[in-house]
Parts: C-alpha cells; structure tokens; sequence
C-alpha cells in the first residue's frame, strides 16, 4: 500500500507523469541500451524496441499500477503483475536487474519532467516502483521455485526430433532434452521461451506456446514466419525457419504463462486467431485426456483453410470430446464452406452455455471483439482470459 504522503504527491502529479510517459519510456530505453547494450543484444526483443510496442506496454503498465494505488489502494493488480512475472520468468529476469531499470528509469523521469520533480515527488514515485518491482520480484522468485531453477537460470539444451511444415509459413518442431532428463511440467497453454544466436551474434528470445499436452517428455511448438510487411521480417522467426532442423539443439526456458484452465468441469469457449490456436490446441488435447464432459465452444478465424495452422488437429481434438463443436470462420474460404462462417468470427448465432468460461488467443483487435460479444451474451469479465503474443498492450491500455 503506497504511503499516506505520496498517495496524495503521486495523485496530483499522475496527469504531468501519465501525460509525459511515452517520452519518459523512450528516453529510458535509449539511457538503458546506452548503458548497458547487452540487454538489448541478448535479453529484450530488438523487434518490438524497434516498432516501439515495447516502449507501449511499459509506459502503460507503470500508469496502470499508480492509478490502481491511488484509485483503489486495497487491492492489488495482480493479473497484470502476474502476466509481466511469468514473462520475465521465462526470460530469466533477477532482482539485481530491477535496480539498474530503477537507475535509467529515474534519470529519464528526472530529465522529462524537468524542475517539476522535487524531492518530494521523487520519493512519492519511488516508493510507487518499489511497490511495483519487489512484487514482480517476489512473484518471480515464487514461479523460479515452482520449477525447480534458481533465478535467471531458467534454460535448458533440447534437441529438434522433427520438424513438420504445416502451412508455408507455420513449422511445428518436436523437440525433447538433449540431457535424457525428464521434461519439466507445465500447465495447458503455457509458453517457453526459445533462446537463438543470429548471424550478428546476439541472442534473441521469443517465446512460442506449447502445443501438446502436459505428461510426456517431448514439447511441441509452432513458430510463424514473420514476413516482412508492414513491419519488417521477423529475425528469430526467419532463422529458425531456415537453420533449424532435426538433430539440431537449441536453448529453450522452463514452460511459464498465465494463460492456463482453471481445472475446473465448467463450460468452456475456446477462441482464437491465426496462430493464437497454438495454446489452445494444448487445452484440447489435455481436456480430451480428461474426458471434460462439459460443453466446449471452440472458435477460430483464419483468412483461409490453407493459412489456418494446424487445422486438422485443431478439428480432430475437437472431435475427440463428448460435447464439442467447432466454428471455423475464413475471410477466403473453400467452396462449399458455410455462408455464415465466411468472413471474421461472429458468435451472434453460437449458443453460449450459462457458466461459461472463456479463452482467447489472437490479434488484440480479434480479442476485443469477441470479448464484447462474450459479455454481451452474459459472460461474466471475470470469466474471460486472454493472451496477447507480444507486450500486452491490452492491459497497459487498461
């Protein structure tokens, strides 16, 4: 709970601070990489510093949590602290490193905002980091000890036992530990990062969503090529599309994500889009595994069957549940496809059980769409989770 004095510093200087957080987080990303160009190299992803998504959900994420503590000082932000631990868990994060943020950040704020930030709005804003770091950390600290690491020391060596080309730009990859040792558990929709040296020696991470189920010794993950566009072609994605293949090790995390089913024998809705199906596909598998005899909605939007990754599988696991049914809109489909199944997804006519719990997977507008709809056919909020592939804007947007 922030302090009595800096609640009342942070709220009157909250509108100057959120007003100027954008420039406060550029300015901090250049003083970091400046400093310390290791980070950059080998720890954030170069893509999203250079569309600037990164610099978003930063910006965002410090907003949201001053605004909570002064708004509603009771409670705490947890789904958004929890999405940012599993994250940097996954990246290896350590405590040691929220004190060289601390330092850039502040010289950022400082030289931002000028003579406005006296020693009392100082203290008022680092008292609001404190909170926010030492929860991370300790949230962090908690998911290392779940899986058995210490923290920062999160990778591990596998080795590809196959790799399939499932869409021109979708390769599934089979990989299993290169040490014999057994797997790592993880929960249903969980992601593991995936460490790559590329041609300039750095070593990007990204992280890629697991597809099978929880329980064998192998791990499954589909990674999309990122074509250049409008943005430019994805680094990590087009390096292992190219260099990575049978017999091949790599460096992969422990598996991490919040994005996970609950356990519970409750009516599900399952949507995605484009290569969102990925974490869904490992819920099918581990609720067919269980028998779930609940109803099942599963939805997904493509632009075409042929663009749609993994489609026989994400069909064939639906099948496989006693009560189930699929709805798979494309905005180019095959002759003979369903009329009102052409296009982008509409749950208008998809009946949603009472008590339904909802997942969804995809590009942020996909998610907001269906969540609206969700909720207006009696979805609770509570009831509805999401993943976002990248910084999570949606959150930091509030």
């Amino acid at each position: 709970m922030l302090s009595e004095t800096s609640t009342a510093t942070v709220r009157a200087t909250l509108p100057a601070v959120g007003a100027a957080i954008g420039d406060i987080a550029d300015l901090f990303y250049r003083k970091l990489f400046d400093a310390h160009p290791e980070l950059l190299r080998d720890l954030f992803n170069r893509g999203n510093q250079a569309s600037g998504t990164q610099r978003q959900a930063l910006a965002g994420s410090i907003a949201a949590f001053a605004t909570q503590l002064v708004e509603h000082p009771d409670t705490r932000p947890d789904v958004m602290l929890g999405r940012i631990a599993n994250k940097h868990a996954s990246l290896g994060i350590t405590a040691p490193q929220y004190e060289i943020v601390h330092t850039h950040l502040f010289a950022a704020i400082a030289e931002v905002l000028g003579d406005a930030v006296t020693p009392e709005v100082a203290a008022a804003w680092d008292e609001v980091y404190w909170l926010m770091a030492n929860a991370l950390i300790a949230i962090e600290e908690r998911l290392y000890a779940q899986q058995g690491v210490t923290a920062g020391d999160v990778w591990r060596e596998w080795t590809v036992a196959s790799r399939i080309e499932d869409t021109p730009d979708v390769a599934t990859f089979r990989i299993t530990p290169s040490d014999g040792a057994p797997a790592p558990a993880f929960r249903p929709g969980q992601y593991v990062s995936v460490q790559v040296e590329l041609p300039d020696g750095a070593r990007q991470i990204r992280q890629y969503s697991l597809t099978g189920a929880p329980g064998v010794d192998e791990r499954t993950f589909a990674v999309k090529r990122v074509r250049a566009g409008v943005g430019p072609e994805g680094e990590v994605s087009a390096q292992l599309h190219a260099r990575l293949h049978p017999g091949d090790r790599l460096r992969v995390s422990a598996p991490y994500g919040d994005l996970v089913l609950d356990g519970s024998d409750v009516p599900l809705l399952l949507a995605s889009a484009g290569i969102g199906c990925t974490p869904i596909l490992s819920m099918l598998e581990h609720l067919a595994e269980k028998e779930h005899r609940s109803p099942v909605v599963v939805v997904h939007g493509d632009r075409s069957p042929a663009d749609h990754a993994l489609r026989t599988d994400h069909a064939a696991l639906t099948g496989k549940l006693p009560d189930a049914v699929a709805h798979f809109w494309y905005e180019n489909p095959e002759p003979g496809h369903p009329a009102e199944l052409t296009g982008t997804v509409d749950l208008s006519g998809v009946p949603v059980a009472p008590g339904t719990h909802a997942y969804l997977c995809g590009p942020l507008p996909f998610m907001r769409a269906v969540r609206a709809q969700l909720l207006d056919k009696g979805v609770a909020a509570a009831d509805i989770h999401y993943e976002v592939f990248g910084p999570d804007l949606w959150l930091a947007q509030g």
